[in-house]
């Protein structure tokens, strides 16, 4: 009854709402959520269980159902005879007065959504209803393509804060899945202050913090609920904690995350804040590709040279790329390219020239930079930073960004946006 949810299997005279409920006070605490969500408010039943299984056994299911299990003298064996009369694709929500985590997760793993403890807040159940609907904006891994093609693993890392990271990210997010065809996973895992989601006009909704709290719950059914759907090729999974609530982990969720995003996604790009890398860095170790951004200054050089160090100690297998963000188009700086350049005893791999007009534009239309100004030429930087991370990915050394300072040859720029492009099948 938690299946995914598809079209196909929907007919139109499907509901997106119904609850059965046992007592009054629950049904006047239900009514306003329900007209706050755009539901009827008449859709709110009496009768609890024993109706909802009378009821959906000669009528069709609804998208979002609500069922009171309090008058339930065996929740568990009840909710699954409710499963047998509901269709394919229901999100189920069950409230009770039963306070005991076992029966919590047998209900979970039964097939239903949540479990809400009675009494209940409104904001308890408003949350509950958002995680609802996001199951209708979570991604369907129908493709076969994922399984044709090996996994491309992008971390990105800002060298120093506010250089542009999470910005870069979303962008490499964003072209993987339009430009290149792959289905495409953004892991946003700055929990407290990620702009994952918010660059891209989305909720982040509780995935990320519910996977921390209990990474017991990660699986791949659950990547599917938790991820919130950008477009057809790109979901996001990020997160808005409360700042007085820390994130206690010892970095095994986020892992188990990332392990299942390359069961169900064909790119996985991760933004990594910079304490993420030092406490966790397990996270890189199946990591293709290290995108340092940095801005032109002297602290930044300081730290660009302190993280390659630590790639080259523990992520050899990853290829590290050194962006220049926002670099202005005069060339006034703390520090000249050249400068910068000679600090870092590297070249710059890829220079990203400032331009606010287009990114005040994206952030007004909630649209990431590659795609706003993908005719300008931080579109233009953004979108072959992304051809050469995909080429090197699926060449192999030689097509890797270059340590010596050459620029890459026609043929080298051809190969890599041809990389971009999906494969065409075989006969």
């Amino acid at each position: 009854m938690n299946a995914p949810w598809s079209p196909s299997r929907a007919g139109n005279s499907r509901e997106p709402f119904i609850a059965f409920v046992c007592d009054d006070a629950t049904a006047d605490q239900l009514r306003p959520i329900a007209v706050e969500l755009g539901w009827s408010a008449d859709k709110v039943n009496k009768g609890g269980l024993r109706n909802a299984v009378q009821t959906l056994s000669v009528s069709a299911s609804p998208s979002v159902l609500f069922v009171d299990l309090s008058e339930s003298g065996d929740p568990l064996n009840d909710i699954n005879a409710l499963a047998e009369v509901c269709e394919p694709g229901t999100v189920v929500i069950a409230a009770g007065q039963v306070n005991d985590v076992r029966l919590y997760r047998d209900l979970v793993a039964s097939g239903i959504q949540d479990y809400l403890l009675k009494p209940f807040s409104p904001d308890q159940l408003r949350d509950s209803f958002a995680q609802a609907q996001a199951v209708f904006n979570a991604p369907r891994n129908a493709e076969p393509a994922a399984a044709e093609r090996p996994h491309l693993m992008v971390a990105v890392v800002g060298a120093r804060g506010g250089v542009g990271a999470s910005t870069t990210a979303t962008s490499l997010a964003w072209l993987f899945g339009e430009k290149g065809g792959r289905s495409t996973a953004l892991l946003d895992l700055d929990v407290h202050f990620g702009t994952g989601a918010l660059a891209l006009d989305l909720e982040p909704g509780r995935g990320l913090t519910d996977a921390i709290e209990n990474p017991s719950r990660i699986d791949g059914l659950f990547i599917e609920r938790a991820m919130v759907k950008s477009n057809e090729k790109l979901a996001v999974l990020s997160a808005e904690a409360p700042i007085h609530q820390p994130m206690a982990s010892d970095g095994s969720a986020l892992f188990q995350l990332q392990e299942e995003m390359k069961a169900a996604f064909e790119c996985t790009v991760v933004d990594l804040p910079r304490h993420m890398l030092v406490q966790h860095p397990h996270l890189l170790s199946d990591v293709n590709s290290v995108v340092i951004v940095t801005e032109l200054t002297l602290a930044a050089a300081r730290d660009v040279i302190r993280l390659l160090a630590w790639l080259r100690a523990n992520a050899p297998q990853a290829m590290p790329f050194v962006v220049a963000n926002r670099v202005a188009a005069a060339g006034v700086g703390e520090l000249a390219r050249k400068d910068f350049e000679t600090s870092i005893e590297r070249k710059v791999d890829f220079v990203v020239p400032g331009d606010a007009k287009v990114a005040a534009q994206a952030a007004k239309l909630g649209k990431p930079l590659a795609e706003a100004g993908k005719s300008a030429k931080v579109g233009q930087a953004l979108q072959a930073l992304a051809a050469r991370l995909v080429a090197s990915f699926e060449d192999g050394e030689e097509s890797a960004a270059p340590e010596d300072g050459r620029k890459p040859s026609l043929l080298g720029k051809l190969g890599g946006l041809k990389a971009m492009m999906p494969k065409a099948k075989k006969n």
